[in-house]
């Protein structure tokens, strides 16, 4: 097949997101298997218009926004040279059918609703769930995928047939597994204590590789609309209780919000237990993670949350807010939990009885690590390229 992706922005793109990780994933598996990539994208300085990465044709035009606008005028003169059409879907989509009779697949990693209005001030907020709202229509014979079955079911609300759906989930990029599955015990459940209990007495040199006192980590980008505010308000209720605990900010964000942030930290008297770590390279990201105790994420939506399964691959379990993401990349009480209830109060909760809980500790990190082990990038890829040939060939 000659595949032609539209995205607005591609991984090298300084503000690319786990989005463009997770498609170039699947791009550079789809020219292994012997397909033609194009992804049509935005320009940013200092970029190549041209160039190839991984077996996957980049063009670069425009900006982020006009980038809309030029991949059309580009559909209309080239898009008979593809066999399909991946339109990837941030926010508002490229409208590709408008433009093209060939087969279209719509990529979307979250229905953003309330997200426009965490990120954008008034009148864009309006302007960007009213375009939301109506989209759909365009697409209504198209195929639809998406990473978690929340999204799915938001899609059905938004009257795309189910069927014409599929959520394909989103294994690890980096290598970084915690144990080898042939350790893992897979019997019957009868056996969980006894297996659990050795597990503590095999694995300690893994579990001494944590931080002596309560370590809390959230990772992700440092915006209004991944909780990070949420999660500084739980840990001023962990601290009340922990007094020696401390809570890792890693991400970058823009440098106002940040000092947004530290005013409301000073304010919550917990400055000298909280540390901005900023973005960091993916090793020490790895190291950050698998050192601290727990993994706090609060965010508004998530298309699939990655960052909770990397930190479930270094022994790192997940207390999240239950919201479409997050809920289906935690497999509630077994690798992590999914708060009852979406406040910080409860959040600070469950995250102290799982720290005092060694032994439901120890099981979720070895369930976690079952989970992480049973998604792999080869069978997630053919799925999505079934899921194309499926959009060609019904």
């Amino acid at each position: 097949m000659n595949i032609l992706i539209l995205n607005w922005r591609d991984v090298s793109h300084p503000l690319s997101g786990g989005a463009e990780i997770v498609t170039m994933e699947h791009a550079k598996r789809w020219v292994a298997m012997g397909h033609t990539v194009t992804w049509f994208t935005s320009w940013y300085p200092e970029a190549k218009q041209k160039e190839v990465v991984e077996g996957v044709y980049i063009i670069r035009r425009a900006g982020s926004l006009t980038v809309y606008l030029h991949a059309l005028w580009y559909m209309l003169f080239r898009g008979n040279a593809f066999d399909v059409i991946v339109d990837e879907v941030h926010g508002f989509p490229f409208f590709s059918p408008l433009v093209t009779k060939k087969p279209v697949v719509v990529f979307i990693h979250e229905i953003a609703g309330e997200i426009w209005d965490f990120m954008y001030p008034f009148p864009i907020n309006v302007i960007g769930k009213y375009i939301e709202k109506h989209y759909f229509r365009f697409y209504k014979h198209c195929l639809f995928w998406t990473d978690a079955e929340s999204t799915v079911h938001e899609l059905v609300e938004r009257g795309i047939p189910k069927e014409q759906c599929i959520a394909i989930p989103c294994p690890i990029i980096l290598d970084t597994k915690f144990l080898d599955p042939s350790s893992l015990f897979l019997g019957k459940n009868t056996k969980k204590q006894n297996d659990t209990n050795q597990y503590l007495r095999t694995k300690n040199q893994e579990l001494r590789t944590k931080n002596k006192e309560p370590t809390y980590i959230f990772v992700s980008r440092v915006v209004k609309m991944k909780g990070i505010e949420e999660v500084i308000k739980a840990f001023s209720f962990i601290i009340r209780s922990q007094p020696q605990a401390a809570l890792w900010i890693v991400g970058g964000g823009e440098v106002a919000y940040r000092e947004k942030l530290q005013r409301m930290i000073a304010d919550y008297n917990v400055e000298k237990h909280v540390c901005f770590l900023g973005k960091v390279p993916e090793e020490k990201k790895v190291e950050l993670m698998k050192k601290a105790h727990i993994l706090l994420h609060a965010s508004v939506k998530e298309g699939w949350g990655l960052v909770v399964l990397e930190a479930a691959s270094v022994g790192t379990p997940a207390v999240v807010y239950d919201v479409p993401g997050l809920r289906d990349v935690v497999k509630n009480e077994k690798t992590g939990v999914v708060l009852s209830e979406n406040s910080p109060k409860e959040m600070a909760k469950q995250a102290i009885l799982l720290y005092k809980d060694k032994h439901r500790y120890a099981q979720y990190q070895k369930e976690g690590n079952v989970w992480v082990n049973s998604l792999s990038w080869k069978d997630v890829a053919e799925e999505s390229l079934m899921w194309l040939e499926k959009a060609i060939v019904p």
